[in-house]
């Protein structure tokens, strides 16, 4: 049997550090391991970048879609021969030979980093899967931006007035921060667009449904935030269902586990997430949420020369005894820390295990409309949701995004319009 073949990568002499994943934990890995004395080769099924937390705003045509991403060869230009990027979707993983396979061929590792991040979480539901879209990547977000759009045309056509109702329902499955957002921005659609782009229905046609099996939105964040969120989702005219859980969806009803029945065209699900975790890992080195078990150091336990971060690794520590929360900032700072132990493994120096500083947590649920806990205060409105547009400028990647999101912003803002509700490509015909 011919021997697989191999991604062509230059042979620098220097041992070789393979990252699965360009997303927060994989390039702030990346970045920092300038220097270190390693051949950096980068996998991922894109060539971008993309700044997950602002999904929502592409789906609710609030921003465009290249705001949030970024190329991910522009990000490392200039790193010469100690970096390489290859665009591959990744097969699984051989830890006997240490070698990545993909759809382009193999890669040889000499340490490996998995950092994968996660995926949608529909619990085994099989139909909701199916039937519902998550929002975990761009394509999901633009999917979404059709669906909303397609079916207020479609409903607009209709005289059927149940077909109507079910076109203008949307439901949202889980009250989380995407989920919270997601509701407000619609909510805000509804109040400022759908009367102009579409006279011939009514602002009470449109219908948004907030749906959280426990009894509050925003679970882990303090009371104030919580309270404060619901509040403003209702004023705002979102239904928000506490206590139901979708347990049925087959693409035109939502049934909860109350028997409540809710017709609808359109469900996004943001209920839940798990580890994206490639082929080749046991069952034993799995916790709970389909992520890696690893240690203080990143390493992932029992085996030798693999790492995980992000949303991919399980840190069980006594402050976060499930693993650190499966958002930006974690992923962030272990990538980070896992490029200086390297440097300082290269100069001879002790390892620092890793210490999650908590930055704080923070949604906004509209137009001057936000919650933020940040250390011992808990602030909300205009100015929680001035620190919010702060605090995502600051963070995407690239003098560009930062400018086409925020004069987007400012645009929004003064005008109360969003200006990319485009149709690019029908729901379903790709």
């Amino acid at each position: 049997m011919p021997a697989a073949r191999s991604i062509a990568l230059p042979e620098t002499g220097q041992p070789r550090v393979v990252v699965i994943g360009g997303g927060f934990a994989g390039i702030n890995f990346a970045r920092h391991m300038r220097g270190a004395g390693w051949q950096v080769v980068l996998l991922d099924k894109n060539n971008f970048h993309q700044f997950q937390p602002l999904l929502y705003q592409v789906a609710t045509c609030g921003i465009e879609p290249d705001g949030i991403i970024y190329p991910l060869r522009k990000l490392f230009d200039g790193f010469g021969d100690g970096f390489r990027f290859r665009m591959c979707e990744v097969e699984g993983i051989d830890l006997a030979s240490k070698r990545v396979s993909t759809d382009q061929g193999s890669v040889r590792f000499d340490r490996l980093v998995v950092a994968t991040g996660s995926a949608t979480n529909y619990f085994g539901n099989a139909q909701l899967e199916a039937c519902s879209t998550g929002m975990k990547d761009i394509r999901e977000a633009l999917d979404i931006r059709s669906r909303v759009l397609q079916n207020l045309e479609l409903a607009a056509c209709t005289d059927d007035p149940e077909e109507r109702e079910a076109l203008t329902n949307f439901v949202i499955v889980g009250a989380g921060p995407s989920g919270v957002e997601t509701a407000g921005a619609l909510a805000e659609f509804r109040a400022h667009i759908l009367k102009r782009d579409y006279p011939d229905l009514e602002i009470e046609n449109m219908k948004i449904f907030l749906v959280q099996s426990g009894d509050t939105v925003l679970k882990g964040m303090s009371d104030h935030a919580s309270q404060r969120a619901l509040t403003d989702l209702r004023s705002m005219g979102v239904e928000v269902l506490l206590g139901h859980r979708v347990k049925s969806y087959d693409g035109r009803v939502a049934v909860t586990d109350a028997a409540m029945e809710i017709p609808a065209r359109a469900l996004v699900w943001t209920a839940g997430v798990k580890g994206n975790l490639p082929e080749g890992f046991a069952e034993s080195q799995l916790a709970r949420g389909h992520r890696l078990k690893v240690d203080r150091f990143h390493r992932v336990l029992g085996i030798d020369a693999v790492y995980a971060l992000g949303d991919a690794a399980c840190m069980e520590c006594p402050e976060y005894p499930d693993g650190h929360p499966m958002v930006a900032q974690p992923a962030i700072q272990q990538g980070r820390n896992l490029a200086k132990n390297f440097h300082r493994e290269r100069r001879g120096r002790a390892l620092r295990d890793f210490v999650y500083k908590d930055k704080g947590a923070m949604a906004t649920i509209g137009k001057k409309r936000a919650v933020a806990d940040v250390g011992k205060l808990q602030l909300g409105g205009f100015v929680a949701w001035l620190l919010w547009c702060f605090v995502h400028v600051l963070f995407l990647v690239g003098f560009r995004s930062k400018l086409l999101v925020f004069t987007g912003w400012m645009a929004n803002y003064l005008t109360y319009d969003r200006g990319n509700r485009f149709i690019v490509r029908k729901f379903g015909e790709h």
